[in-house]
């Protein structure tokens, strides 16, 4: 297990995942998915989403979210809901971190995110908006992770091909 982590409850559609999956591949997180899911691992459009990024991923299974919460009791999970009040860029992630996101449909459970209140943010957006897509949110909350960390590990430089 990596110190970046994300974490998908849920999740019902197989393009964000496959599209969450890479995002993770390019930067080194671990994925870890909840179940019940919207479908199955092996579904074409996750794969296609994901490109020939799955041998480079670290992926934990969970049977539910009770399973997850029960393995990770000690760790620090940052939940990311329209529903907290602070702002996903004024906290300062630790060294070892959860991403936690909910499904598209309904987000995480409210009782989840009371029961961490504390560490529930939320990405800025215009009111009378239900919330982001979920590989949008789970991009933008990597890099900020990232960010804060002066891209420790990811190389900053592109290069041109030269003829």
């Amino acid at each position: 297990m990596k110190d970046l982590n994300i974490v998908l409850v849920e999740p019902e559609i197989p393009q964000n995942t496959g599209n969450i999956a890479r995002t993770c591949a390019a930067t080194g997180a671990s994925l870890h998915l909840v179940k019940p899911m919207g479908f199955t691992p092996d579904a074409a459009k996750l794969k296609r989403a994901g490109l020939d990024y799955w041998d480079k991923l670290d992926i934990t299974y969970y049977d539910s979210l009770d399973d997850f919460l029960t393995q990770h009791k000690d760790d620090a999970l940052y939940l990311f809901t329209s529903k907290a009040a602070q702002n996903h860029t004024r906290v300062t992630y630790p060294k070892k971190v959860f991403l936690v996101f909910g499904k598209e449909t309904a987000g995480l459970p409210e009782w989840l995110i009371k029961a961490h209140y504390d560490t529930s943010v939320r990405i800025p957006m215009l009111p009378g908006l239900r919330c982001l897509n979920l590989s949008n949110a789970a991009a933008i909350a990597v890099y900020e992770v990232l960010r804060q960390r002066d891209f420790d590990t990811l190389t900053e430089e592109g290069h041109l091909k030269t003829e």
